[in-house]
């Protein structure tokens, strides 16, 4: 650590950008794998039908949250000599990518209701790893700098580091599934290499991802994180908002597997399809630091939203005789999901700073707890929807082809609902009260605050 807060820090080096960039690449080998290719290994290996786990996202989801208020409180009352929130990358680390393991391992021969218990039990323990994870690593970003800049550049590095991740599984992946005699062994092994994989990166992150913004850690009593998440509107606004969009991102996530198979009638094409979405979202991860330095963070949002709708409507209306059209809308997907993805991260970054600032404590756990959050809410319900949408359209599990009804509901669960949930998601956005201008005015009362403080006075909460 470099200094007490609000003194101004080294800028940070190339190799500490791409550290952090590589902690989400390791979270997504997990997140990704599991929200890229789960549903189909249930419905398509495991023998549940899509309809039921819909269900299971959901109520496993709603359990989820309890686990992620629970971690957020363990990451805010924690102190070690690696600082808060590193220590979680080393040691929570390797029991996530084990559950990995565990998720797409179903043992072979258990009964229709014990595989499905076994479902029920590896991802609920694995969402609540995940959390244990990944909500101090997003909490790490506030400890690396407090230049809004940087902040940003962070949260470029980490979206990057996600959209590699997700073509390395489309690429590594989908040529089982099309091809594999056993995919439940394929599968198994491929996530024992993502292991070794995903280890190493932590390590590396862990290595390079300093925490350099020195604050003394608080002892935050679970009314008090409650009340500065209450207090905190731009955090509530923007976890809204990331529902909303997360809905439709993993609906889409879900279901591009599908749409390759059902809807353009090759599922070769799966990869070119999640390439030229990744090409998207790279394009809009380069783009979105000038773009917040010219216009702001709120603005490019909702231009970054706008694309996003844009790109579903084609998605959804594209024939499937003509594969290029569906190509153009995932990329125009990928253009605005990649920008998004991007913000939300550098947003919610800027909260902690709100709500230190409105209520006089500082709670980064509960703050990305509620991100954390959210984003599971969105896996869960984009997910679920995506399920009970083809299943309901007629999906036969295993088929060689489906009905017209099924695809047409594949069609609406890739490309309809990301367009409609994203509407919303902008409207929420447009009166976002956190501007950059604001954001500096909240940093430099912090540092003047923590200058001068009254020994017998606790710090007070904005009005």
């Amino acid at each position: 650590m470099t200094g007490p807060q609000g003194e101004q820090a080294p800028k940070l080096r190339t190799v500490q950008y791409i550290g952090y960039g590589a902690g989400d690449f390791a979270n997504n080998l997990a997140f990704s794998m599991a929200s890229m290719f789960l549903l189909l290994y249930y419905t398509d290996v495991v023998g549940i039908s899509a309809t039921t786990a819909g269900t299971l996202f959901l109520i496993v989801r709603a359990w989820d949250g309890i686990g992620d208020v629970l971690a957020g409180r363990i990451v805010d009352r924690t102190s070690t000599r690696w600082g808060r929130y590193r220590p979680y990358l080393l040691f929570a680390s390797l029991p996530l990518l084990l559950l990995l393991v565990a998720l797409f391992s179903v043992p072979g021969g258990l009964s229709e209701g014990n595989a499905l218990v076994y479902a029920y039990l590896s991802y609920a323990l694995f969402s609540f790893a995940y959390g244990l994870v990944n909500i101090p690593y997003g909490s790490l970003a506030t400890a690396m700098t407090q230049d809004p800049d940087e902040r940003s550049k962070l949260s470029s590095a980490r979206v990057l580091a996600t959209n590699l991740v997700i073509l390395l599984l489309a690429v590594v992946v989908s040529p089982q599934i099309a091809n594999s005699d056993d995919l439940q062994r394929s599968l198994t092994i491929t996530t024992l290499g993502l292991v070794v994989i995903g280890m190493a990166l932590y390590v590396f992150t862990f290595s390079t991802a300093k925490e350099r913004v020195e604050r003394a850690v608080e002892k935050v009593s679970l009314r008090q994180a409650w009340d500065t998440v209450k207090q905190n509107k731009p955090l509530l606004r923007l976890g809204l908002s990331s529902v909303l969009f997360l809905c439709g991102m993993f609906a889409l996530e879900t279901t591009a597997i599908y749409y390759a198979r059902y809807v353009l009638d090759n599922a070769g094409l799966y990869v070119v399809l999640v390439a030229v979405q990744v090409v998207g979202m790279l394009l809009a991860t380069l783009v979105i630091p000038t773009a917040v330095s010219r216009i702001g963070k709120r603005t490019s949002y909702i231009v970054g939203g706008t694309v996003a709708v844009l790109g579903g409507v084609l998605t959804a209306l594209a024939p499937g005789s003509v594969p290029a059209i569906a190509f153009v809308g995932f990329g125009i997907l990928g253009i605005g999901i990649g920008a998004i993805n991007t913000l939300i991260w550098a947003l919610v970054a800027d909260t902690v700073e709100y709500g230190e600032w409105k209520t006089g404590v500082r709670a980064e756990g509960a703050t990305y707890s509620v991100l954390s959050l959210s984003r599971k809410f969105g896996q869960a319900i984009g997910a679920a929807a995506a399920a009970y949408i083809i299943g309901l359209g007629g999906y036969v599990s295993g088929a060689a082809g489906q009905s017209d009804s099924a695809v047409t509901a594949i069609r609406i669960a890739a490309g309809a609902v990301p367009a409609l949930v994203t509407i919303p998601a902008i409207a929420v956005m447009v009166t976002y009260p956190l501007t950059e201008k604001k954001f500096r005015r909240i940093v430099a009362d912090i540092a003047q605050r923590h200058a001068e403080p009254d020994p017998d006075t606790p710090r007070s909460p904005r009005p």
